[in-house]
């Protein structure tokens, strides 16, 4: 299975601020330390915040904060927010352009998939944000954005 990028800048993003030490990085800062479009990087903070996983502040002393909901967040809960519940594949054909699938009436792969992404997705619930910062992670995570000594 694919993440879309919004979905992996978002475990990202939540990876850094858990591990921020006393400061508030703001979303432009967050996206140079990922090396990402700041205009992407907002849309994401943007949901997140929606979400009630973190907190955004404006001006002065402002920037990101990690809510305790979303130090605690589970990583397929995000993930499902930011990939949806949609089948992997469009059998329907909903799609822009696309055409329903002849085999529909009678195929078993969409089901299959179904239950694997399903599985994908029973595996990451119990894992928090939290848990993903632990050694080596959160400290290479403080090394973002600085330059090398």
């Amino acid at each position: 299975m694919r993440l879309l990028r919004s979905t992996d800048l978002a475990l990202r993003i939540l990876m850094r601020l858990t591990v921020v030490d006393g400061t508030s990085p703001t979303t432009r800062q967050v996206a140079g330390d990922m090396d990402v479009p700041y205009t992407h990087a907002a849309k994401v903070v943007a949901e997140l915040q929606h979400m009630g996983l973190v907190d955004a502040r404006r001006g002065r002393g402002g920037g990101l904060t990690l809510t305790e909901k979303g130090r605690t967040a589970s990583v397929g809960g995000v993930v499902r927010a930011f990939e949806g519940e949609g089948d992997v594949v469009d059998c329907e054909g909903t799609g822009q352009g696309a055409t329903a699938c002849p085999l529909s009436a009678g195929c078993r792969l969409r089901g299959a998939l179904r239950q694997a992404q399903q599985a994908f997705y029973a595996a990451l619930d119990p894992v928090t944000v939290q848990d993903i910062v632990v050694e080596p992670t959160g400290p290479l995570l403080l090394t973002l954005g600085k330059a090398p000594a």
